[in-house]
């Protein structure tokens, strides 16, 4: 691991998102509340911020990080000419520390993606994760980070 005792404490945020592509019914089933296994947007925003407060036992060398907040937003996105059916996934991951919480931001995502994948996997076998990416980053030395600018 990186030592990160001689690093002042900042309040740092990180902003992920990704997207998960599927059938138009698929889609319809998660808004409609329909789907087999339950609530799908509910459980993966749990299993988002599960995934972002565990993130140190996932990623090997990981600080494990005192979160102060995580948000999880999704956005059901019906199929038009430029994109399928897909939920898109932002997760937002605050701390007060040395270190920034990136990691953690990323990891919510995926695991928030992942669970809409195992929860509708019985329907649709050709979902597909698609763009997560950090979005922008806060605090610490380094200062701001926001892509595209």
């Amino acid at each position: 691991m990186v030592d990160v005792a001689a690093k002042q404490s900042t309040h740092r945020i990180a902003v992920a998102q990704g997207c998960i592509e599927m059938l138009p019914t698929t889609l319809a089933l998660i808004a409609g509340g329909n789907a087999k296994k339950g609530d799908v947007m509910g459980i993966a925003r749990i299993a988002g911020i599960q995934g972002a407060k565990r993130t140190s036992e996932l990623i090997p060398l990981c600080h494990p990080i005192a979160l102060t907040r995580v948000a999880m937003e999704f956005e059901l996105l019906p199929a038009n000419d430029t994109h399928a059916a897909q939920v898109r996934c932002l997760a937002t991951a605050e701390t007060v520390g040395p270190t920034g919480v990136e990691m953690e931001a990323l990891t919510a995502v995926q695991v928030a993606l992942l669970t809409i994948y195992d929860m509708c996997k019985a329907v649709d076998r050709g979902m597909t994760i698609t763009d997560v990416k950090l979005l922008e980053k806060h605090g610490g030395k380094s200062g701001s980070f926001v892509v595209g600018v």
